[in-house]
């Protein structure tokens, strides 16, 4: 048995090592003036938060039941935002920063943790952390490639943790309704789930090389972690200019907007545990899936890029879901639009943008405390994540292409298998 003192063993024993003893105890740690006992809480840290990360930290604040304790972060500049950001939320001077996310996941007081790096690490920090027996927050996209999809959600599985993708709008009231009306036959028999992308484009062209700054302040090594190796540039870290840039990132952007909204419409779906068997890129900005019931998914430009047909007004994200009887359509604005109005007549309990990970992260925290499944879970990311991969294939390829959910493979496709794959850079491996 392990000889490492977890923080409820502390807990009891200081409790019983205090009995009878007279001490005057603050009503935070008795849970009282609605504060949380701190054996009630979770403890959670942070790995790589940016900007996401401190809006989705923000909606972790929001609950009193858990408790932040420490961030780790390759770049000097970005722990220190977070330390004091915490600091100045506790009113104390306790978070402790770490340059290397070991530090984290070797401290047996943290129950879960935060990730929000760059989507090169997603996985592999996810798989670290779940092997030190941690329940993970991760944001999206989860996984760089269909390889990855499946390490993730097997070592999930494996080490028994519970998983929550910063999918955030399957918690957000209008999605949610838009959701459950396709679900619960409202709109008839589903016919079509429609998703907003981005316009598909090939990799940009590096950045110019810079000198490598001292490791102290940016350790470029561990920031760059299990991606292939690249000339420094500070603009990929410092200011996250480190999208669609080749080894960076993955996948020709179609997983960066379609775990956003792909992710919705195998929700709406009832598709959480496959994935169309059919894929084939009309444009770069236009494609189309068939599940093995005939239902139609369809990926087509976001009202960001001003084109498109979908509703003026209902914002980011939009997620349009079809069936015999009637339509509704959703998007990051607070809004949701039917074809047949009594089908809202019910007003949403809470209206929040579609970005805001409060409600989220509190489905998240009632998970660890009852080992439950959260609304997005890894086996979710699992297909809707193999999904965009598939499509983004399709697309490189030029060509239709036949996948199997099954066996998770290409059916008699060499070259489309050959793209599943993934090779981490040492020392960084799984």
């Amino acid at each position: 048995m392990s000889t490492k003192t977890t923080r409820r063993n502390f807990l009891k024993t200081t409790a019983v090592a205090t009995i009878g003893m007279p001490a005057i105890i603050p009503a935070s740690s008795l849970g009282k003036n609605g504060s949380v006992a701190p054996s009630n809480r979770i403890v959670m840290g942070g790995i790589g938060l940016g900007p996401r990360g401190r809006k989705v930290l923000d909606g972790f604040f929001k609950h009193q039941d858990c408790q932040f304790v420490a961030i780790a972060d390759p770049q000097k500049e970005r722990r220190e935002i977070i330390k004091r950001k915490t600091d100045r939320h506790y009113e104390n001077n306790d978070c402790v920063t770490y340059d290397d996310m070991a530090g984290v996941l070797e401290r047996d007081d943290i129950d879960a943790v935060v990730i929000a790096t760059g989507d090169r690490w997603h996985t592999t920090a996810s798989i670290y952390a779940a092997r030190a027996g941690k329940d993970i927050y991760c944001e999206k996209p989860c996984a760089m490639n269909i390889q990855e999809c499946q390490e993730l959600d097997d070592t999930i599985k494996k080490h028994k943790r519970v998983f929550q993708a910063g999918t955030q709008r399957r918690s957000v009231p209008n999605f949610k309704l838009a959701v459950d009306l396709a679900r619960k036959g409202k709109l008839g028999q589903i016919r079509e789930v429609h998703a907003g992308i981005l316009k598909l484009q090939e990799y940009l062209e590096p950045l110019p090389a810079q000198p490598e700054p001292d490791p102290s302040v940016i350790n470029w090594d561990k920031w760059v972690g299990p991606a292939p190796m690249i000339p420094f540039n500070e603009d990929y870290c410092v200011r996250s200019r480190w999208r669609n840039h080749k080894g960076l990132y993955s996948a020709w952007r179609l997983p960066e907007w379609g775990s956003h909204t792909i992710d919705l419409c195998q929700w709406a779906a009832d598709a959480d545990g496959t994935t169309p068997i059919e894929y084939e890129a009309v444009s770069d900005s236009l494609l189309h899936a068939t599940y093995a019931n005939g239902i139609k998914l369809v990926m087509r430009l976001s009202s960001r890029d001003g084109v498109g047909d979908w509703i003026d007004g209902l914002g980011t994200c939009p997620v349009r879901f079809v069936g015999d009887e009637g339509w509704v359509e959703a998007g990051d604005f607070d809004r949701i639009e039917a074809s047949n109005p009594k089908l809202l007549k019910n007003k949403l309990a809470d209206q929040i943008y579609g970005t805001d990970p409060v409600h989220h992260a509190r489905n998240f925290l009632d998970c660890v405390k009852t080992r439950e499944q959260p609304v997005c879970n890894s086996t979710a990311v699992r297909y809707g994540h193999m999904a965009c991969f598939a499509a983004a294939i399709s697309w490189k390829l030029g060509r239709k292409v036949t996948f199997d959910p099954v066996t998770e493979n290409f059916v008699n496709d060499a070259e489309a298998n050959r793209m599943r794959t993934y090779r981490r850079r040492a020392p960084y491996t799984i």
